[in-house]
């Protein structure tokens, strides 16, 4: 087992090394302002890691978003696959496998951001469980350093502290329970965000729609399970990682999203009534028509003519010739006063 210690901790100490060194730069500013040994500021240089994580994940993030987005689109073509191969489990994997690689997307690109993530999210968490249970510091911390960020406290809570070691306190129970919460929603309301807002519906029946489900509520449930242990100080970490990836892709999915979706279609009228607002003109889909064309009422069908009133001379001369009766009068033959004395004879 020590073999293995020593291989975990020779892996994860640069991130010590990193996770140390930008928490503490953040700590310099803020410790100005509040107090080296104040909760503010070590509670704001995890936030301020938190924010420097999130920006440097910024190009996995666009990479997750144009996967997601194409396994989006790829899910008819999917279906057939499935229609085809469905008898053939080996058959259908490898048949979906090259229509990945043919279109360059990686199913496991959404998984990305959370899987970079988690060594930080572990950094952090051993940095604060050494410093509350030994007062000593990894990385660019000290001794001293250490023993200010376990005795630092936020709304009269350790950051430390956990929920199943809090001794009793029960302002660090509502602080732990508040965070956990917070992350379990976050969690939950952004997978629900990209599925409600930019997915087709075609996709929501796929092999793909089943793992975001799957996601959608396994994730919340396991956060809220294994909060309870987490420090507040990784907690805050975490909330405030969600957070971000809710902005984030709020943005994306407002600016940017998918076709055939709610997001859309919604984007579509936003900026219809901007060209409207500026008096421009509106531009016309790939079919040729506009959004306003679309939105007006369709016309109503034309009326049937009702074939005209024949005489009964002109019944007898249409009797008398095979075909003729098809042929409706002019409008000289009806109004013909000829007819008429006919008619009366």
């Amino acid at each position: 087992m020590s073999f293995f210690s020593d291989i975990a901790g020779f892996i994860m100490e640069p991130l010590y090394f990193l996770i140390s060194a930008v928490m503490l730069g953040f700590h310099n500013v803020f410790g100005k302002l509040f107090g080296d040994a104040s909760g503010a500021s070590w509670a704001l240089s995890i936030i301020g890691l938190t924010i420097v994580i999130r920006a440097l994940l910024i190009p996995l993030f666009v990479k997750q978003i144009k996967s997601s987005r194409n396994m989006q689109l790829l899910q008819p073509k999917v279906k057939e696959l499935q229609k085809k191969y469905g008898h053939d489990r080996e058959r259908l994997a490898q048949e979906t496998m090259n229509l990945y690689r043919e279109t360059k997307t990686n199913p496991f690109s959404s998984c990305l951001p959370l899987i970079v993530q988690m060594p930080i999210f572990i950094g952090l968490f051993r940095l604060i469980d050494q410093a509350s249970k030994n007062g000593s510091g990894r990385g660019l911390l000290t001794d001293v350093q250490a023993r200010q960020l376990r005795d630092a406290e936020l709304f009269g809570g350790k950051i430390s502290s956990t929920f199943l070691k809090s001794d009793g306190n029960l302002t660090v129970q509502l602080i732990a329970a508040a965070l956990v919460l917070a992350m379990t929603a976050t969690t939950f309301l952004t997978q629900r965000q990209l599925m409600s807002k930019n997915m087709p519906a075609d996709a929501l029946s796929g092999p793909y729609a089943q793992q975001q489900k799957l996601l959608l509520y396994v994730l919340p449930v396991v956060f809220a399970v294994g909060g309870i242990a987490f420090p507040i100080g990784v907690l805050l970490y975490w909330t405030t990682s969600n957070l971000w990836t809710m902005g984030q892709q709020f943005y994306v999915i407002r600016n940017n999203p998918a076709p055939n979706t709610e997001a859309f279609k919604a984007k579509q009228r936003r900026d219809e009534e901007k060209r409207k607002r500026k008096g421009e003109p509106p531009v016309p889909a790939a079919d040729g028509t506009t959004i306003t064309e679309v939105q007006a009422e369709a016309p109503k069908p034309v009326q049937r003519q009702q074939p005209k009133k024949l005489t009964r001379e002109q019944r007898k001369k249409s009797a008398g010739k095979p075909g003729a009766a098809s042929t409706p009068p002019s409008d000289d033959q009806t109004n013909d006063p000829q007819n008429d004395e006919g008619e009366d004879k």
